[in-house]
């Protein structure tokens, strides 16, 4: 065995005023690994334990100045924790046997037997390890009962201090921990004791059954699930997560709830502003397009070339305006739960073959080849207004964003119980940062080619209101130069309904 015990080097103290054995135990310890102090008298020896880390003591009764019985009295009372090994002569093994009963850890006498004496020393430095490891454990366990009580009561002012609501459930949802403000935003009065079942604290059946599934196995790993609820007067957003054990396993869920009462009334305040406007701003447009209609048509009088061309320049632009108002209309719409209403059996092919024959024109004018396939179609529970809205978006941004002699395929594919629809193009293509944010209300992609391209940004995230009314998804695949593809997917009619 080595002076090494775990990852620590063992410092022995050897006090004896003979030389010869100091000299003696230097050199066989430090072969075998261990660390070798040495003192040649009692005093010496108690100089030396301040300043140093000392593991084990060889201690020699008879020297002068200081007897080892004083030294062991000393060690005993200033450092309790570390073995000393008396050395002894035949003469003085009495003497070694009743500084045992007082504390010493073991003798060892004069002329040492190498292997008996090494055997010692090894056993004294498992001990003196053990001492160590022991000490260290109970160290950290103090620090972390004292981290844990700590933390416990930082977490519970954070949380009594959130403006937010905070649940916590255990596997037999039963609530085990819940915030003051939970109990205000669920219009409860009078104290709750955790735990309590879930079913005391709050009554709405959509959060009990999103709290089962989520502990459920068939929920997926980390799925967060977020709802709004009705209490009393207010609308709330509840989002919910599973609470992880130690073992990555789930032990309960957390449920964090706000009140979106005064967002929800913005909103609806911000959706009548912009139906207002819009229908205000409408009325008088169309009016003012009517008039300059007549004007073109010649009905007022005939127009010089300069008359007619200021003319069409105008009516451009308020087709422009009215593109714009319609679309803002749609928006309010979407955001109101309201622009997706009728919901009928509905086959895609006939929609999008009239989409495409609709905007034929403009694919000619830009030199764009328009193609279409279709692979086991099958019918859809949709809008058709709607879904020709969505299609109308694509076909024409893909035409739109296409350099001339491009082209546009758009493809139609059933695909067990959803319906692929793609729409690929051959154009300038989006950047990878720009991606993420394609969808956003009024955000267009940036690109010197399409400068010319008119629209208002709304158009995707019209789509995809529509496309997410629907139950569905849509993704976008693109990169700079090599063109769109956008993916939609919608659920299709299953027999069971």
């Amino acid at each position: 065995m080595t002076g090494w015990v775990m990852d620590k080097q063992i410092k022995i103290l050897v006090v004896d005023d003979e030389r010869v054995v100091r000299d003696g135990c230097h050199r066989v310890l430090t072969g075998k690994g261990f660390d070798v102090l040495t003192a040649e008298n009692g005093e010496q020896a108690m100089d030396i334990l301040p300043r140093e880390s000392v593991d084990i003591i060889l201690l020699d009764l008879k020297m002068p100045v200081m007897s080892g019985e004083e030294v062991l009295e000393k060690v005993q009372d200033q450092y309790p924790d570390i073995p000393v090994i008396i050395i002894t002569g035949h003469g003085t093994i009495d003497t070694a046997v009743e500084c045992m009963k007082t504390g010493a850890y073991d003798f060892v006498t004069k002329p040492f037997q190498l292997e008996q004496f090494l055997l010692t020393i090894n056993r004294a430095a498992e001990k003196r390890n053990l001492g160590l490891k022991a000490k260290q454990f109970e160290e950290e366990n103090i620090r972390n009962l004292y981290d844990l009580d700590l933390e416990k009561s930082r977490l519970k002012t954070i949380i009594n201090c959130m403006a937010n609501g905070v649940m916590v459930t255990n596997r037999n949802l039963e609530v085990v921990l819940h915030n003051p403000a939970l109990m205000k935003l669920l219009e409860i009065t009078g104290e709750v004791q955790n735990p309590v079942s879930l079913s005391q604290i709050i009554d709405h059946e959509d959060i009990i059954e999103t709290l089962t599934w989520i502990q459920s196995d068939r929920a997926q790993d980390g799925e967060i699930i977020s709802q709004e609820i009705k209490t009393g007067s207010s609308v709330v957003r509840a989002i919910s997560a599973p609470a992880l054990g130690p073992d990555n396993d789930v032990v309960g869920s957390v449920t964090v709830l706000e009140d979106i009462t005064a967002f929800k009334q913005l909103d609806e305040m911000k959706s009548d502003f912009v139906n207002m406007v819009a229908h205000e701003l409408r009325s008088p447009l169309v009016s003012i397009r009517q008039q300059n209609s007549v004007l073109l048509e010649g009905l007022a009088g005939p127009l010089e070339d300069k008359q007619k061309d200021f003319l069409e320049r105008g009516m451009r632009k308020i087709d422009q305006l009215l593109e714009l108002i319609n679309d803002l209309l749609d928006i309010a719409k979407i955001a109101a739960g309201k622009h997706v209403q009728h919901l009928v059996p509905t086959d895609i092919d006939p929609i999008i073959n009239e989409t495409l024959a609709l905007l034929e024109t403009r694919a000619e004018d830009h030199h764009i080849q328009l193609n279409y396939s279709s692979e086991n179609p099958k019918p859809v529970l949709a809008d058709a207004k709607r879904i020709e809205e969505v299609f109308s978006n694509l076909i024409t941004n893909a035409i739109n964003y296409s350099p001339d002699g491009g082209k546009v395929d758009v493809s139609v594919a059933g695909l067990g119980e959803y319906m692929e629809i793609k729409v690929k193009d051959t154009g300038v293509g989006i950047l990878e940062e720009e991606l993420p944010k394609i969808f956003d209300k009024f955000y267009r992609v940036k690109h010197p080619k399409t400068r010319q391209v008119m629209g208002t940004g709304l158009g995707l995230a019209i789509v995809k209101g529509i496309i997410d009314a629907h139950h569905g998804t849509i993704h976008v695949e693109s990169a700079p130069d090599k063109g769109t593809t956008f993916r939609i997917l919608l659920p299709v009619i299953t027999s069971h309904g």
